[in-house]
């Protein structure tokens, strides 16, 4: 469908419902653990959450709530913000070796005085559910079999989902973190695209993005991609997720003008609404692979169609 403006022609974008496909991926995940439940299996969350962050501890919430809807058990840790970084370490050791365990969760952001890439290198990489330890890492960057990063799953999993053929199409990524942008990279180079990965200290970077087929924005600052940013025609996928003030409310809004960007762009992700439902959907495809791999069976056929 096409809109006139200032005499040009504008694309309406399709809306891609990351809350729907998330709901067409938590049924099938759910079917997944009646089917280990009937041969003795049940799969098992924790999560570890470490002070008074009140998004994490939304994230966590939501992430319990979606856990015990498909029948994964949960097992949660709440830990005071002061506890030593050693004491954290023993409970990831503890949780590794719990074989009601499959998949551990230790919620980031981390206090200042504890190391994260510690923290998270402790977690045995056959239950690292986010993919973060330092053996997935390389796994992902090898095209191995490993665990994927939610949120870059979720991604790639809304591009597939509108039958976008990514095959030699440019990909700008704006942002560089080890839970997003490099991963993310990684993902679209194994579906062949040709991949640049943009940052705070990137010269022109609007320059970039307009020239990309698929933009992925991860900046963490609200509303930064603009209309003029994007060639038409592009597909969009906003990780953002920021909470903004107006008029006395809290609204969450990603780091793409959705109402600008919209005009043009072929597809487009809405916050919320978008990839935040696929991150949690994500987490729970990898609890339940990992469930089944921790035991050599083979994992549900249409989560294997998924992972693969």
């Amino acid at each position: 469908m096409s809109n006139s403006k200032d005499n040009k022609i504008f694309i309406m974008s399709n809306i891609i419902d990351g809350k729907k496909l998330a709901g067409e991926i938590r049924s099938t995940v759910k079917q997944a653990v009646s089917d280990l439940n009937d041969i003795g299996v049940s799969p098992g969350l924790a999560t570890v959450i470490v002070g008074n962050d009140s998004a994490s501890r939304t994230y966590v919430k939501n992430k319990i709530k979606s856990s015990n809807e498909v029948g994964i058990k949960s097992f949660n840790y709440d830990l005071d913000e002061k506890i030593d970084e050693e004491k954290l370490i023993e409970l990831v050791k503890k949780l590794n070796s719990d074989e009601k365990v499959d998949a551990i969760l230790v919620q980031l952001p981390l206090p200042k005085h504890l190391c994260a890439s510690k923290v998270i290198d402790s977690i045995n990489p056959d239950k690292d559910v986010d993919g973060f330890s330092l053996i997935n890492a390389g796994r992902t960057f090898l095209n191995r079999h490993g665990v994927v990063p939610c949120t870059p799953m979720g991604c790639l999993l809304l591009l597939r989902s509108i039958k976008f053929k990514m095959e030699g199409k440019n990909a700008v990524i704006i942002g560089r973190s080890n839970i997003v942008g490099k991963p993310m990279s990684q993902l679209l180079l194994n579906e062949n695209c040709t991949v640049t990965v943009a940052h705070s200290y990137t010269n022109n970077l609007s320059k970039l993005t307009r020239e990309a087929d698929i933009i992925i924005a991860a900046t963490g600052k609200h509303h930064m991609i603009k209309k003029d940013w994007v060639k038409k025609g592009a597909v969009v996928i906003d990780v953002g997720i920021n909470r903004i003030i107006k008029d006395k409310k809290t609204y969450l809004v990603g780091d793409v003008d959705f109402k600008e960007v919209y005009e043009v762009a072929s597809y487009i992700t809405p916050v919320p609404g978008g990839v935040g439902p696929m991150t949690i959907a994500c987490l729970l495809v990898n609890t339940v692979v990992l469930a089944a791999s921790r035991r050599n069976i083979k994992v549900h056929k249409d989560l294997e169609s998924l992972i693969n």
